[in-house]
């Protein structure tokens, strides 16, 4: 399957990540277009945010085989990594309450130009430069749809005072300005209300049709949504979640925090 310049095709064949006291997931099987919204459901404990870490080449799997943009996992997690962005990750992409929406952009932005840019915009003028920062900015903000003008004090609104569906979209578009080929993101329909989830969704959509892969991990998939299942064997799993599994979950996202 073949990647466009936009967005990564995303395969995974029995495809597991054994923690110390058991599996975070095992079994996995996924094949995904560039272009697609992807959906990882199941319970809390199951998995599914070390599958996502998993698919962006954060986190080692132990059994299978998995190709973003037709790079191979694990051997090229580097080069997964630098093609992919994470969103709304407990412990991995936390926002800075006491921080405004401003420093937060800004920080990323800043970021992104000395990690991410190429030689050859690190080489252009400071006024090219920061013209093209803002309007990196603006098209993430917008993407993201995240309005700033209608926070309570615009761009110099903390975050938090935040609401959560706000905050979601801030994180978005903080991943976006890297504008990776796939974006990631945890927990997209925790706490929200019909209304709320069903906005977020269509703006996930979108991204998508846009031509950039969306990894989603949720309790319920949208409609249209290519999805994963997470369990206690993995997508052909039926069964409830097992304390083992909970653990096995725990114990491999703690690893992963420590590499």
């Amino acid at each position: 399957m073949h990647s466009t310049p936009h967005g990564a095709a995303v395969t995974a064949t029995g495809l597991g990540v054994e923690g110390p006291r058991g599996w975070a997931f095992r079994d996995i099987g996924l094949t995904a277009g560039p272009g697609s919204l992807i959906a990882v459901e199941g319970p809390s404990g199951s998995g599914r945010t070390c599958l996502l870490l998993a698919l962006t080449g954060r986190m080692t799997p132990s059994t299978g085989t998995a190709e973003v943009a037709g790079l191979p996992l694990p051997r090229k997690m580097a080069a997964v990594r630098a093609i992919t962005a994470l969103a709304h990750v407990p412990g991995v992409t936390d926002l800075e309450p006491a921080l405004t929406v401003a420093e937060h952009l800004r920080e990323r932005t800043l970021l992104q130009h000395r990690f991410g840019d190429s030689l050859r915009a690190l080489l252009r003028p400071r006024r090219e430069r920061t013209a093209s920062a803002r309007a990196r900015t603006d098209a993430a903000l917008e993407a993201a749809g995240l309005d700033v003008q209608a926070l309570p004090k615009g761009v110099r609104t903390a975050v938090r005072d935040l609401e959560r569906a706000e905050a979601l979209r801030l994180s978005i578009a903080l991943a976006l300005v890297g504008r990776p080929r796939l974006l990631a993101v945890d927990d997209t329909d925790m706490k929200l209300s019909d209304a709320e989830r069903a906005d977020i969704w269509a703006t996930l959509r979108a991204l998508a049709e846009s031509g950039t892969t969306v990894l989603t991990v949720c309790s319920q998939a949208p409609e249209g949504a290519v999805v994963v299942r997470t369990g206690a064997r993995g997508k052909e799993s039926t069964g409830p979640v097992t304390r083992d599994d909970e653990k096995g979950a725990a114990d491999a996202l703690a690893e992963a925090g420590r590499a």
